[in-house]
């Protein structure tokens, strides 16, 4: 043997055993725990499934299936500030949770387009061609028998993928009771931009007022200017009942049926040409924009730089999302008086009943008078079955949950409100058909009012505490006070901003009287509530006293509470069985001035 042979036999044999390849046996296979693959190196396999945990892995982190945003989420975030509209919110973040997945949607469909380009670029193209520009492209030979010029004929084929049309939504409502308020909670989550604009100076083109073109010109001015964060945004048109059709007797309607007119283009998709002008207060190059901080699971946006002036966007409004709400003053009448027609039917009693209308205007611009609630198998729960989604049925009247007594459902004409109740009150049938998706919300009564000025997390009451706070100061409603804040503020009849008038007006003397001063507790009583007597001001070393008083007053009110009983247990049973009932005992009521 030759001392080169000798030599590579020795290294043959100083290989480590796993380099040999040889086919493992099958005992060995199952005894090793590990891939030889590259992919999946130094994971273990398990022939047991943990539901409960990660799934671990190259594919751990990836979530298929399961989107980041549902609809509960938003509803449960709208929860944490509006009280109530269990219907509306359900509607609206169904409405925002759609239009989220249509963005990703599109959003996957371009990065695949993308792919496919870059794809059949390599293909086609030689890597040489890439890598010096300046040799001779490939020539594609042509195969012999084959003309060039010659097409196959092959039918029409219709490669276009499935087009996801948008929804957008009209709140409809009176004033003060959170339609404004849910628009703007869900821009302080959303990664999209976000807009709102009066429509109340909107006026035909040429006109004095302002352009119906406005709405995006903002929604771009909200996306710092970047076009494409912009045409996936979100426009809410405030006071759209303000241009309904008015009946001219001379001239031209340009802030109504004008105004509409111009609308139909922007909500159903248009390219809108915009011409920056930049603010004094814009943000700066690369800044994100300083309308609503974004605090959304679906990324943070990039930013753009600052527009220079006279440049001019492009910006096409077919995935803009548009939230139209309005008050719609005098549309209860339009329901009610097709609805004593019998188009729907409460049955005879309310087609024969006279006064209809004069009861449902004035139902329509105050809220001080009792709501209808709808009882368990009466015939509004069953038409409100019928005609409307994400109904509840009305609880028991004797139900209660947590000794608190549920709060029933209450009659709302605008619930039962058709395309041909908005075309008589005034708009045009091709601006009602582009807004296919309506919730209407319902009047406040007291107990709402109530949960409003404690429950949400920026409460009324929780923002005079803290405002106190900042000048060391404690602040303490007791619970008869709250109830006759609810109380007065429910027969001002604006809403919710009712709360903050009658705060504003009990507070008044205190936020005068106590910064600055010796007095480290405020109290708010039933007599203070009522204006019988100022408010309580105590200084350093009476917290003992402060606490007193607060639970004397808690005390007797639980005492009055049990001595009276439940009072609205007993409104329940004192309430009409029939809508034509409630009708005669509002009409006597409106008749002797209550």
């Amino acid at each position: 043997m030759t001392p080169r042979l000798r030599d590579t036999y020795l290294s043959l044999a100083a290989l480590p055993t796993q380099h040999v390849t040889t086919r493992p046996s099958s005992s060995h296979s199952h005894s090793n725990s590990k891939f030889l693959r590259s992919d999946f190196a130094n994971q273990p396999f398990t022939g047991s499934y943990e539901p409960g945990l990660r799934t671990s892995g190259p594919l751990g982190g990836v979530q298929y299936g399961s989107p980041r945003l549902t609809p509960k989420m938003l509803k449960q975030h709208l929860d944490q500030f509006v009280v109530g509209q269990e219907r509306a919110k359900k509607v609206l973040s169904v409405a925002v949770f759609n239009h989220y997945q249509r963005i990703q949607e599109l959003e996957r469909r371009e990065a695949e387009e993308e792919e496919l380009l870059a794809q059949r670029e390599r293909r086609e193209r030689h890597p040489v061609e890439s890598e010096f520009p300046g040799q001779q492209p490939t020539i594609r030979m042509v195969p012999a028998g084959h003309d060039i010029n010659t097409r196959s004929a092959s039918p029409l084929v219709d490669t276009t993928p499935l087009t996801l049309e948008k929804s957008n939504i009209l709140l409809l409502g009176p004033s003060g009771v959170g339609k404004t308020l849910m628009a703007k909670t869900l821009a302080r989550v959303l990664s999209v931009p976000f807009s709102m604009s009066d429509c109340t100076p909107f006026t035909q083109a040429g006109y004095i007022g302002e352009d119906a073109e406005v709405c995006v010109h903002r929604l771009l001015a909200a996306a710092n200017y970047d076009v494409e964060r912009a045409e996936r945004g979100i426009i809410c048109l405030d006071e759209i009942d303000k241009i309904a059709t008015a009946k001219v007797s001379h001239g031209k309607d340009v802030s109504g049926e004008g105004v509409q007119q111009a609308l139909l283009k922007i909500i159903e998709g248009t390219t809108i040409q915009i011409q920056a002008k930049p603010e004094r207060n814009a943000p700066r190059a690369g800044g994100q924009s300083s309308t609503y901080p974004t605090n959304s699971p679906l990324g943070s946006p990039a930013g753009s730089s600052s527009p220079q002036k006279g440049e001019v966007y492009n910006v096409r409004t077919d995935n803009i999302l548009f939230i139209c709400s309005g008050a719609f003053t005098g549309l209860q009448k339009h329901v009610m008086d097709r609805l004593a027609k019998g188009s729907i039917g409460f049955g005879a009693r309310v087609r024969s009943s006279g006064g209809l209308a004069y009861d449902a205007s004035r139902d329509q611009k105050s809220t001080t008078n009792n709501p209808v609630p709808i009882k368990p198998g009466s015939e509004e729960e069953a038409l409100y079955k019928k005609h409307l989604p994400f109904f509840t049925p009305a609880p028991a009247p004797e139900e209660v949950v947590d000794g608190i007594a549920v709060e029933p459902s209450y009659f709302n004409p605008l619930d039962l409100m058709t395309p041909a109740d908005l075309q008589s009150y005034g708009f045009i049938p091709e601006l009602i058909g582009r807004i296919p998706i309506s919730a209407a919300l319902a009047p406040l009564t007291h107990s709402l009012l109530l949960r409003i000025l404690t429950e949400p997390r920026s409460s009324l009451l929780a923002q005079y505490i803290t405002l106190f706070s900042l000048s060391n100061i404690e602040l303490a409603f007791t619970t008869p006070a709250q109830h006759v804040v609810a109380s007065n503020a429910l027969a001002m009849g604006t809403g919710a901003r009712a709360l903050r008038t009658e705060m504003e007006a009990i507070l008044g003397d205190a936020m005068f009287e106590a910064p600055g001063s010796s007095v480290k507790y405020v109290l708010i009583t039933e007599k203070v509530a009522r204006r019988e007597e100022g408010a309580h001001y105590l200084g350093r070393g009476q917290g003992g006293r402060f606490h007193t008083m607060i639970a004397t007053e808690e005390h007797e009110w639980e005492e009055k509470q049990k001595k009276h009983g439940h009072p609205s247990s007993a409104k329940a049973h004192q309430s009409s069985d029939s809508f034509e009932q409630w009708r005669t005992i509002t009409t006597a009521a409106a008749g002797s001035g209550g």
